[in-house]
């Protein structure tokens, strides 16, 4: 007997995402054993082997909740039964402080890229569903985010690809429904002091409520039209970046004259990308803290500073813009965990070191769209 139709959909996903790997090459399924983690592994554990792949899965044990560790060791042994090999069961250290999503996710996604790179996976699928793009893009409107959150998260970065952006939530559970599985119901996905739990359960069905069925598909149709546009103008800004010149024996900060010289979507993604560097949370960073970034450049009368999530400073001086920490040290860019590239290395890693590096970090970095996922904020714990 075949599977059923939610299965059957799943399954042609995980296909199509994995059609231009090589033969033999390893595919992980990261999976917190929730419903969407989990049919999507499933899947990986069918098509697979038929396509000439090798398939395993990784769980994250974030912590946070009493019983963890068992539940993890539960979903790998779970994994273990789909017959995918190897598995793998990984403790993250999820500091503590404000942001405690933001934080779990910087953990998760470092214990993801950590196994990865150990087992030689040359992909590493993740469970984020139509649904969570659409709550990615509504979370990123309502905190004035600009371009980047409409662009919501890609389909596919560096090792990383979410194969079910297609597939609604929905579907994802009647697919364990019909393959007998018993999918993990996080409280956390439930717990509206969460935004994007507000989003899922308050948000959502009010405007679907207002404005008539297909919100999620048209925010989420938006986003993959916006995504190839957005990423263009990251692009040019990278390459811009890489103009940066300065004494290397010595932190060096952004010449204004060459950033007021770059065209506005150029300029603002540049000194983004140089305050994610210096240690701010990529998520927290809001438009207005760009746009108050931008105006030590354009519209400078003196002012002193601009403060910035993560205890990150900004200010100008010598006709140059300089980010130091508001906590004692030296004036610096963060140099990204491992030199991953901007913004994605250090949403990977959490934040960014404190150790001192010059302009020239931004010029030899990797390009930010080489390695890690980009916005991992989907509603499931996909570790």
């Amino acid at each position: 007997m075949g599977p059923g139709a939610a299965a059957a959909e799943i399954r042609n996903a995980v296909r199509d995402c994995l059609a231009d790997l090589r033969a033999g090459a390893l595919v992980l399924a990261a999976c917190s054993g929730g419903a969407d983690s989990l049919a999507m592994a499933a899947a990986l554990a069918f098509v697979a082997p038929r396509a000439g792949l090798r398939a395993g899965g990784v769980t994250v044990d974030h912590g946070l909740q009493p019983g963890s560790a068992e539940r993890a060791a539960g979903v790998a042994r779970l994994l273990g039964t789909l017959g995918l090999d190897p598995v793998r069961s990984v403790a993250a250290a999820v500091p503590g402080g404000p942001g405690p999503e933001a934080a779990a996710r910087n953990a998760r996604y470092l214990s993801l890229e950590t196994v990865a790179s150990r087992c030689g996976a040359a992909a590493v699928l993740l469970g984020h569903t139509l649904d969570d793009q659409a709550e990615t893009v509504l979370l990123g409107l309502a905190r004035g985010s600009g371009g980047r959150s409409l662009a919501g998260m890609p389909a596919r970065r560096g090792r990383y690809r979410r194969p079910l952006l297609g597939v609604r939530r929905a579907t994802t559970s009647a697919a364990c429904a019909e393959l007998g599985l018993v999918p993990w119901q996080d409280p956390h996905n439930s717990d509206v002091r969460y935004a994007r739990a507000r989003v899922r359960h308050q948000a959502l069905p009010a405007l679907e409520a207002a404005l008539g069925p297909g919100v999620a598909e048209a925010l989420a149709r938006t986003a993959s039209q916006l995504r190839s546009d957005a990423e263009y103008l990251d692009q040019l800004a990278f390459a811009e970046s890489g103009q940066l010149r300065g004494d290397c024996s010595d932190p060096a900060g952004l010449d204004g004259g060459w950033l007021r010289a770059l065209p506005a979507p150029i300029r603002t993604r540049v000194l983004r990308e140089a305050a994610v560097m210096a240690g701010c949370p990529p998520g927290a960073l809001a438009a207005a803290h760009v746009d108050r970034l931008d105006a030590l450049v354009t519209s400078w009368h003196g002012q002193r500073w601009v403060d910035l999530p993560g205890g990150v400073r900004a200010r100008r001086r010598d006709g140059k813009v300089w980010f130091t920490s508001t906590e004692p040290g030296p004036e610096r860019y963060a140099r990204p965990a491992g030199e991953r590239g901007p913004s994605e290395a250090t949403r990977a890693a959490g934040a960014g070191e404190t150790g001192r590096t010059s302009a020239g970090s931004l010029q030899n970095a990797k390009s930010p769209h080489d390695t890690m996922p980009g916005r991992p904020e989907g509603g499931e714990s996909v570790g």
